[in-house]
């Protein structure tokens, strides 16, 4: 019997994968992590999500900063989205504008603030602008540590230096 609460598979119906991406422009999972998540083990699966969390997290902090965390929790809980309690809270704030960016009028209101240089825009254009930024870092994530061999393998470190 398990001791772990599980990890929720963190797809979201819209997977890339199946069309020749290596990062899934939904769940921003890499091609092999999709195919594979059911045979991980708690571990490799934790790894992954704080991995996707800690990206996400990054990105919205980029654009918005949450200045009432409780009154974030209650509009979570109030609007009914559902979140995932290990996570960050910026990835509440984007759970909460995936569920609703629209409807939001004032950011204020849910706990949160759009930082100045993005004022101008709708919350709208922020939530697509952090998911394409939550891909790109995805994206640079596996190209860097899965496509590219590591240079300091197989004593390549002093062929490199001398």
């Amino acid at each position: 019997m398990s001791h772990f609460a599980p990890i929720r598979t963190p797809c979201i119906g819209v997977c890339s994968t199946g069309v020749g991406d290596v990062v899934c422009r939904g769940c921003k999972r890499f091609a092999h992590e999709v195919i594979d998540w059911n045979g991980y083990s708690h571990e490799q699966k934790q790894a992954i999500d704080r991995r996707l969390d800690g990206f996400l997290a990054q990105c919205v902090a980029n654009k918005l900063r949450i200045i009432d965390l409780p009154l974030l929790n209650w509009q979570l809980d109030v609007q009914q989205i559902r979140i995932q309690a290990q996570h960050d809270p910026y990835c509440h704030v984007f759970a909460m504008l995936k569920a609703g960016a629209n409807q939001i009028a004032s950011p204020e209101q849910y706990g949160f603030e759009i930082l100045p240089p993005h004022r101008g825009k709708t919350l709208s254009v922020i939530r697509n602008e952090v998911d394409e930024e939550f891909w790109l870092l995805s994206a640079a994530h596996y190209d860097r540590y899965m496509a590219t061999s590591d240079l300091f393998v197989d004593g390549s470190r002093s062929e490199l230096i001398g």
